[in-house]
């Protein structure tokens, strides 16, 4: 295992206490150590904080002379580089941590980080189901639920922690060097936080800048060629060899010998495909026998929020997939349902993307699309060319009540919104519960 670094010294500052910071603040007051908090809101759970000891500071804009009073600063994932209280810390010279780089140094475990545009969610539960199925404790962690943090002291030296990495997490790290590091893919998200692709794959590549000859950095070949993947021993997979893992004759292979056939995967569509070669090279390369990888690859059923089958009414198969919160995620939805009339359901926060690339994808598979939340008008002027008519909805129960009503037996009804939540919901699974729980009054 890589050697951690010690963490600074205290007292700290944690900035943003949604999941991720508060999960931070509590592992530190489970070391003794002092805590305050800052947030622009007051986040659900800040009780639960103030009574283990955490001083806080709520509905505070500013907070930056707290600084005066602490030796270093915890950074949610969620606030950005240029917060005030974040950019004085660092003008300082006060060291601002991440709290993926806290969890890591302050957790004596094996990492295994899993990053990309898209997949992340899919690929990491997966690695952790491969895991269970051979036998051997894990943890699964990061944007998938369960902050890293959390784990601090409650976990057994023996397990592998496997986590989601973000490109906001990865923007943060110092000496963040996992075990096994996973790159899926690299397409336009969260311009508006990156400025610029490049920043954003930037971000990204911290996964692999301080690995060493021991770890092991898993690529899709058509990246590794274009992107530096550092001294890590790199595990290329592709559709076709050659590569460490590939796709050939229906069946997938790892080092020229069988691993799988395609049929026996649970996984719909290519791009799942993809993320089962990812996590199947991710942990044979870690040593995981292949017959465990194998029944873990034909047992995994997927993930809630991600191609989600929610239920079949009338003939019509309703889908969820409210974890697509870009363009990118909800072409592949759609590649996922070629050959049936989609009624499509999207819209929200569009994080500066540019929705084009959806009209000729629309105009092949969609027979309708309906429109909700703040970018609704910039996606029905993207759409404007296409055939498949398009109607603004304003909020989901309409949007789903449109699609319904346009539906006929055989066409899927499918959530997949290109945007981000958060302009009408706390986040993409509370979008997502939503519509699963309209969908479920509409089976009565």
């Amino acid at each position: 295992m890589n050697p951690r670094p010690e963490i600074p010294g205290g007292p700290y500052l944690v900035v943003g206490l949604a999941r991720s910071g508060a999960a931070a603040a509590l592992a530190l007051r489970k070391r003794g150590e002092r805590v305050v908090g800052l947030d622009v809101g007051s986040p659900a759970g800040a009780d639960a904080l103030r009574v283990v000891g955490v001083e806080l500071h709520l509905d505070d804009e500013d907070g930056v002379a707290l600084l005066d009073r602490v030796r270093a600063v915890v950074k949610s994932p969620g606030v950005r580089a240029q917060n005030p209280v974040v950019a004085a810390a660092r003008e300082r010279g006060l060291p601002v941590l991440g709290e993926l780089e806290l969890a890591w140094r302050l957790l004596d475990n094996e990492f295994v980080a899993v990053t990309g545009t898209n997949g992340k969610t899919t690929t990491v539960e997966l690695i952790g189901h491969i895991h269970r199925t051979a036998g051997l404790p894990v943890a699964v962690a990061g944007n998938v639920g369960t902050a890293v943090s959390s784990l601090v002291g409650s976990l057994d030296a023996r397990a592998t922690v496997v986590c989601e990495a973000s490109s906001f997490q990865l923007q943060d790290a110092l000496e963040f060097a996992p075990e096994a590091a996973v790159l899926l893919n690299i397409t336009p998200d969260h311009l508006d936080r990156h400025g610029t692709l490049d920043a954003y794959t930037e971000a990204k590549l911290q996964i692999f800048a301080r690995q060493d000859e021991r770890d092991v950095a898993v690529v899709a070949r058509e990246l590794a060629g274009e992107i530096d993947t550092g001294r890590a021993r790199l595990v290329d997979f592709a559709w076709g060899p050659p590569a460490s893992l590939f796709e050939r004759d229906g069946r997938l292979w790892w080092r020229d010998e069988p691993l799988i056939a395609l049929d026996q995967l649970r996984l719909r569509g290519r791009h799942n495909t993809e993320n089962a070669m990812a996590a199947a090279a991710a942990c044979l390369a870690r040593g995981i026998e292949p017959d465990a990888v194998r029944a873990g690859l034909a047992s995994f059923a997927g993930v809630a929020h991600r191609l989600q089958e929610i239920a079949t009414l009338d003939g019509v198969l309703y889908v969820n997939d409210s974890k697509a919160t870009n363009v990118a995620s909800t072409l592949v939805a759609l590649d996922a349902f070629a050959g049936r009339r989609v009624h499509l359901i999207a819209g929200g926060q569009g994080k500066g993307q540019d929705f084009s690339p959806l009209g000729d994808a629309v105009a092949r598979g969609c027979a309708g699309v309906y429109l909700i939340g703040e970018d609704a008008p910039a996606l029905a002027v993207a759409l404007g060319a296409v055939a498949t008519p398009v109607r603004d909805c304003t909020d989901l129960a309409a949007a789903l009540r449109a699609a319904c009503e346009a539906a006929a037996a055989g066409d899927v009804v499918l959530l997949s919104p290109a945007c981000a939540s958060f302009d009408q919901f706390a986040d993409f699974e509370a979008r997502g519960e939503a519509f699963a729980e309209l969908v479920g009054e509409m089976q009565g």
